[in-house]
């Protein structure tokens, strides 16, 4: 059994192996520079997931890699619109997803307006020079198995059962790590 530590350390190594290698139409960003920021923003995510989504994320990147396939490259390939859905049987999982951790993104706006969010939350505010928050999510998520999905949604009710703001404790976090660089 890994332990909960090894499973993120696991998942962002293969997660920044993918990342890394995404081939951009202009070239690298500067973001795949940079593995250190890379590491804390995936890490202060993964925190909140439980040991049972994390076990089942390292799974689909594994099996990805064996399969050829890069995770990474398809997500973005997926919110440019550069490919169709990736994952059609899980919408209805992710569209509870999206609406739950945009519904933390505002909450989380309101709260402080002072923090100026890196994207803006909701795909209708899209841009061609600006990606939203639930456009990446989407994204993302299509990458997922339906099992991750499922047990990621699980983790996500449990919180909100318990009025947790994971995107507030994600920030928290982030903000944590980045101060001790």
């Amino acid at each position: 059994m890994n332990t909960r530590e090894d499973l993120i350390s696991r998942i962002i190594e293969t997660e920044w192996n993918m990342f890394s290698s995404v081939q951009n139409r202009g070239g690298k960003a500067s973001c795949q520079e940079d593995p250190v920021t890379f590491k804390i923003i995936r890490k202060s995510n993964f925190m909140s997931w439980s040991d049972a989504t994390l076990e089942s994320y390292l799974n689909d990147l594994e099996e990805a890699k064996k399969a050829g396939k890069n995770l990474m490259t398809l997500k973005y390939a997926r919110m440019e619109g550069l490919i169709p859905a990736l994952n059609p049987e899980a919408l209805p999982l992710i569209d509870k997803i999206v609406e739950i951790e945009c519904r933390w993104l505002a909450e989380l706006a309101e709260k402080s307006p002072h923090l100026k969010p890196a994207r803006p939350i909701y795909s209708k505010e899209d841009t061609p020079f600006a990606v939203s928050s639930e456009t990446y999510a989407r994204g993302e998520l299509e990458t997922y198995s339906k099992r991750t999905l499922e047990l990621y949604l699980k983790d996500l009710l449990e919180m909100e059962f318990k009025k947790i703001n994971r995107v507030e404790e994600i920030f928290n976090r982030m903000v944590e790590m980045l101060n001790q660089r």
